[in-house]
C-alpha cells in the first residue's frame, strides 16, 4: 500500500514541476487567447469553492471580449457533476485586461485520497485566436487535499528505511516507532526510538504548499551511536542526521504518512569525518491495534 502511495505522489510532483509558472505577458502585434497552462495539478480543498483556471490573452483590447469553454470527455478520468462541475461555460477578458479565470468547482467529498482525476476543457473561439503549435485545451488534473492535522502523524507508525537496509542490527528494514507532539515548537513531533532505541528525533512539517506540503529534520541531531551499526567507532561515537538537500521530503495529510531524505553523518570534536549517505526512509502510521499486533509478531520498536 505505501509503495503505491509513494508512486502516486512522486507522479504528481513530476507532473507539477512540468507546469507553466503564472507569468503572463503582452505583446504589440498578433492576438491569441489561450489557457496559461496546457496541463497543472490543482488542489482540491474542503474550505475553498472554486479552482482557477487563467486564460490569458497576448493583447489587451478597449472592448470585453467574450469567450466558450467546452469540455472535452474523450481521455477524462474525472466525471462532470460527480468530481467537479464548472461555474460557468462562458469567460469574458474585460476591456483593458489581459486574463480571466475558468472556476472549476472540485466536489471534494467524491474524490478519494489516492485519486488523481483529470479532464480537457477547449476554449470555444475563431481560429484566427489559436496560436500556432500551442492550442487551445488545457488538462486539468484534481488532487484531493486534505485539511492538517499533526495529530494525525502521532502515535505508532511503521518506519521502512534504506539505512536499515545497509545497516541492519534487527534483521529488518522496518520497525515500529512511536510519535508524540513536540511540547513547545509549533508543527513539530518528536519520533521516539527513531532508528535505535534510545535516540530520539523531530520532524518539522510545512503545509503552506497544499500539493506538496514538505517535512524536514532539522540537522546536528543524534540519531544513533557508532558502534550499534557500524561495529566501531570512526568519530566522537554519534551518528548525526538532517534533511537531505539532494531530494524533497513529503507528507500526505489524506493518508497519514511520509517520506523523508536524510543525510547521515558524523564529526568528531565538530570536525566533520564524513557522510554516512542519503537515505530514504517511509514512516505510516497505524491504530494502537495494529501496533499491538505488530509487536506481538515481533517487530522491533
Amino acid at each position: 500500500m505505501m509503495r503505491t502511495k509513494v508512486i502516486l505522489i512522486a507522479g504528481a510532483i513530476a507532473l507539477l514541476a512540468s507546469s507553466c509558472k503564472e507569468h503572463y505577458t503582452t505583446y504589440d502585434d498578433a492576438e491569441y487567447v489561450m489557457f496559461a497552462d496546457t496541463a497543472k495539478v490543482y488542489a482540491v480543498q474542503q474550505d475553498v469553492e472554486y479552482i482557477s483556471v487563467p486564460v490569458v490573452s497576448t493583447v489587451t483590447r478597449s472592448y470585453d471580449r467574450t469567450f466558450g469553454v467546452e469540455i472535452i470527455d474523450a481521455g477524462s478520468t474525472a466525471v462532470e457533476t460527480l468530481h467537479y462541475s464548472l461555474a460557468s461555460n462562458t469567460i469574458t477578458i474585460k476591456a483593458g485586461e489581459n486574463r480571466a479565470d475558468v472556476l472549476v468547482h472540485g466536489i471534494y467529498e467524491n474524490i478519494g485520497p489516492a485519486e488523481s482525476l483529470s479532464f480537457t476543457l477547449s476554449l470555444v473561439m475563431p481560429d484566427a485566436l489559436e496560436m500556432p503549435y500551442y492550442g487551445r485545451t488545457t488538462r486539468v488534473e484534481l488532487m484531493k487535499s486534505c485539511p492538517f492535522d499533526i495529530n494525525g502523524f502521532t502515535g505508532w507508525c511503521v518506519l521502512s528505511s534504506t539505512f536499515l537496509q545497509s545497516f541492519n542490527p534487527y534483521g529488518s528494514y522496518q520497525r515500529l516507532v512511536h510519535t508524540k507532539l513536540h511540547p513547545s515548537k509549533k508543527n513539530t513531533i518528536i519520533c521516539e526510538n527513531w532508528m535505535l532505541s534510545g535516540y530520539d528525533i523531530e520532524m518539522v512539517f510545512d503545509d503552506s504548499a497544499p500539493l506538496s506540503p514538505t517535512v524536514s529534520v532539522p540537522e546536528d541531531q543524534v540519531m544513533s551511536d557508532e558502534g550499534s551499526f557500524f561495529g566501531m567507532t570512526h568519530g566522537d561515537d554519534r551518528i548525526l542526521v538532517k534533511s537531505s538537500q539532494y531530494a524533497p521530503s513529503y507528507f500526505y495529510p489524506c493518508g497519514n504518512y511520509l517520506y523523508v531524505w536524510t543525510t547521515m553523518y558524523v564529526r568528531d570534536l565538530n570536525t566533520s569525518i564524513g557522510n554516512v549517505g542519503n537515505f530514504y526512509t517511509v514512516m505510516e502510521w497505524v491504530s494502537d491495534e495494529e501496533a499491538q499486533r505488530l509487536m506481538r509478531e515481533g517487530m522491533a520498536h
